[in-house]
């Protein structure tokens, strides 16, 4: 039987209990602003102003991350008569001033203000006024590389609300859209626009119609790793700037118009509710042959499928024809949602030995 001696085994613990010690105060302070900035290079810097920032957003301290723990709990050698005094003054609704943060990314940290954070976390606040001076990431990573587009295109557009992107250079994508639409605003109205007017104009006429228009057609579910920004920026660029022709999607056409000024006019038209979903119809026939005595129970059950319109009992070399009729997204090709549907719906039908599948080309259908 092997033998441990308290030589062998006292350092594995020992290395044990420090790296558990390690993690633990890991966890029991705020994050160090000086070392995230050294970490990301962050050194160059932006003002932001006064606005309100969501307390769960501030993870750290500029210089005192060691008096609180990450919940902004303050240390036991840290006096509570000052917190107490700051809940005090905010439970009767006095104005204290703005705190004071640093901004790397998506993340603070307190230069001045650190009780005030406290309390207002204690007294169950979402959100603080801080004045904000942003440090920017100089690192080339490609999650530092697409934050500074980001920042320039916020800075540049200030719009109300946020535009999340995925991939690098679609920003820059946008601004050029907005400088287009500027433009021709300009020479529609033969008057001077600055830029961010045409920011505003550019999101409410045409970002924000044609995102609800991919949102209407339940687009993004086939791209989970995606925004309604990023799908925005593919279909608007291939459309409007390289009018390329696309395997997928030769519908879109009859939907949204190859000019986004056009687009712009054809929406303005239009309230939000009448905006078109980016679906279109497919037409197809199955052919079926089926085991002796099958036939009739077969007709039943596919004349239950609300895809189906008609079913036939013919003779001749197949036994059954089957009308469907199937909707897809403009993103997604004819034969996978057929070949789908077929394979899920029709041939795991007990009695179904055969089937051919037949897309029409081009049709003629007669009114009764």
């Amino acid at each position: 039987m092997d033998t441990f001696s308290s030589k062998s085994t006292k350092p594995g613990w020992l290395s044990k209990l420090g790296l558990f010690r390690k993690h633990r105060r890991k966890r029991d302070v705020l994050k160090s602003f000086k070392e995230d900035q050294q970490r990301e290079a962050a050194f160059d810097t932006r003002a932001r102003g006064i606005r309100p920032v969501a307390l769960n957003q501030i993870v750290g301290s500029v210089g005192r991350y060691l008096d609180f723990d990450d919940s902004f709990n303050p240390k036991q050698h840290i006096p509570q008569d000052r917190l107490q005094a700051i809940k005090n003054a905010m439970r009767g609704g006095k104005s204290l001033p703005p705190v004071k943060l640093y901004q790397i990314k998506d993340e603070y940290y307190v230069l001045d203000g650190n009780h005030r954070i406290a309390a207002a976390k204690e007294l169950g606040w979402q959100d603080i006024d801080a004045r904000i001076v942003e440090f920017i990431p100089s690192k080339n990573t490609i999650e530092n590389i697409l934050y500074r587009e980001k920042t320039e295109f916020d800075d540049r557009t200030q719009l109300p609300a946020t535009i999340r992107l995925t991939e690098i250079g679609q920003y820059p994508y946008l601004l050029k859209q907005i400088a287009d639409h500027k433009l021709y605003l300009e020479e529609e109205s033969e008057n001077s626009i600055n830029f961010l007017m045409a920011a505003k104009d550019w999101y409410r006429s045409i970002f924000s119609p044609m995102a609800a228009i991919i949102e209407k057609g339940r687009i993004i579910e086939s791209f989970p790793q995606r925004t309604l920004a990023d799908l925005y920026t593919y279909i608007s660029y291939y459309h409007w700037d390289q009018g390329r022709q696309r395997r997928y999607g030769i519908g879109i056409d009859q939907l949204i118009p190859n000019n986004m000024e056009e687009f712009r006019r054809k929406m303005a038209e239009k309230k939000g509710y009448e905006y078109p979903e980016m679906k279109r119809s497919i037409i197809t026939y199955v052919l079926m042959t089926t085991k002796a005595k099958n036939e009739y129970k077969l007709l039943d059950k596919l004349f239950e499928l609300k895809e189906v319109k008609e079913v036939h009992s013919v003779h001749g070399s197949f036994d059954i024809i089957v009308k469907i009729i199937l909707t897809r997204d403009l993103l997604s090709s004819d034969a996978e949602i057929i070949g789908r549907f077929v394979h899920e719906n029709i041939r795991q039908m007990p009695g179904v030995i055969t089937t051919q599948t037949l897309i029409p080309g081009r049709s003629k259908i007669k009114e009764n």
